[in-house]
């Protein structure tokens, strides 16, 4: 199969590179620090993306997109985080939240949501992870409690990115219990500003707003907030997953970094030790390897259902990279720095701040050891 840039695809990308350069600041690197003008620069490059129909590309022409490929969805994804992610937390509700309202949503669900996913107006956060319930996330405590016509969830969740500044929560709550712990488990919509919902940062060296608790105490849910069917939400869990798991490219902004290296350190390049060189090549190479795999799983979103097992591994390979690629470039700088003026110095920080984010890459989203035993479920046909 042929993984070069259609014509079409090849100009996009050419676009977005543009319209990143001329709209955001070249010492941009993300939304969520201590300075709240960049996410204010992330919301307005959303809206941007939104009016040239770029944000939702894949979305069905009905819900705001453009009935593009997923091919082009995924240049999307690439340019994106190669950039430091200028659309900030929209990327969740653009590549899980607003798909799954799409299979799962009622019409009611529809109206409300998608329209303002695909215009950049709203920001989602994922109720998922727990203090006991992380990586084996089925094994959930937060409960629905039956009320009327309605529940009271009454729980705590873990490490939710962006609480402090979500307007909604895409929220795993367990509303019965049975013999297998995957069954029980509803998906409801809910408001970050009902009532009962307290947010408490986690002081992290990501920097603040990425990781949260949240408390749910006698938070009312209705009929109206389930997505799908009471008791069935962990179908559309795995289905989320699987596309939140493939919808950060995380090579992209690999092997950007890796190609800048040798550019930044200019002269100094040359004297770098003979093993630290064929380490910065091993790490392009397995970066390349990354986006193949991610590619496989694009394939599959064309032609069908998306396997699982393929997100897995993809998932395995991309997280390793980043730290791989992470630490190549922090001994590069470390051996020789590089050299003066404001380039070099963007590049240092670029350097760090990928590093500092790539030490939670092996846990974040379902640790490694979890995707290991997924996939290693699927290749032995156990259930």
């Amino acid at each position: 199969m042929d993984f070069q840039d259609s014509e079409r695809g090849a100009a996009l990308r050419r676009e977005l590179r543009d319209l990143v350069r001329s709209a955001m600041p070249r010492e941009y690197l993300g939304a969520f620090t201590t300075d709240p003008r960049d996410l204010e620069l992330a919301q307005n490059f959303c809206k941007l993306l939104a009016d040239k129909g770029q944000l939702t590309p894949a979305w069905p022409v009905e819900y705001g997109g453009a009935a593009s490929s997923p091919w082009e969805q995924a240049i999307m994804r690439e340019e994106m985080w190669a950039h430091f992610e200028p659309r900030g937390a929209q990327y969740m509700g653009v590549n899980w939240v607003g798909p799954a309202i799409m299979r799962f949503g009622t019409e009611a669900q529809r109206a409300e949501h998608l329209e303002r996913i695909a215009r950049g107006q709203v920001i989602w956060c994922q109720g998922f992870s727990e203090p006991e319930a992380g990586s084996d996330l089925a094994s959930l405590r937060t409960a629905a409690v039956a009320d009327g016509d309605g529940w009271r969830v009454r729980g705590q969740k873990i490490w939710t990115s962006y609480a402090t500044m979500a307007d909604w929560c895409f929220l795993l709550a367990r509303t019965s219990r049975g013999d297998k712990k995957h069954h029980g488990i509803t998906v409801f919509l809910v408001p970050m500003d009902r009532p009962g919902i307290r947010v408490v940062p986690i002081k992290a060296m990501v920097g603040p707003h990425h990781l949260n608790e949240v408390y749910f105490d006698d938070v009312a849910v209705t009929r109206e907030d389930v997505l799908g069917e009471v008791d069935q939400g962990w179908s559309i869990v795995r289905e989320a997953l699987a596309f939140e798991r493939v919808g950060i490219a995380r090579y992209a902004r690999c092997d950007r970094l890796l190609n800048l290296a040798p550019v930044m350190l200019a002269d100094r390049w040359d004297a770098l030790p003979a093993e630290l060189k064929q380490r910065w090549a091993k790490a392009l190479v397995h970066t390349r390897q990354a986006r193949l795999l991610a590619y496989r799983v694009i394939e599959k979103q064309e032609t069908g259902t998306v396997d699982p097992a393929d997100a897995a591994a993809y998932r395995i390979v991309a997280t390793q990279v980043d730290q791989e690629v992470a630490e190549v470039l922090m001994d590069m700088i470390e051996e020789r720095a590089v050299g003066a003026g404001d380039a070099a110095r963007l590049f240092e920080r670029a350097v760090d701040d990928h590093w500092r984010y790539a030490q939670a890459a092996t846990v974040a989203s379902g640790s490694i050891e979890v995707q290991r035993m997924l996939l290693s479920r699927t290749l032995l046909g156990a259930k």
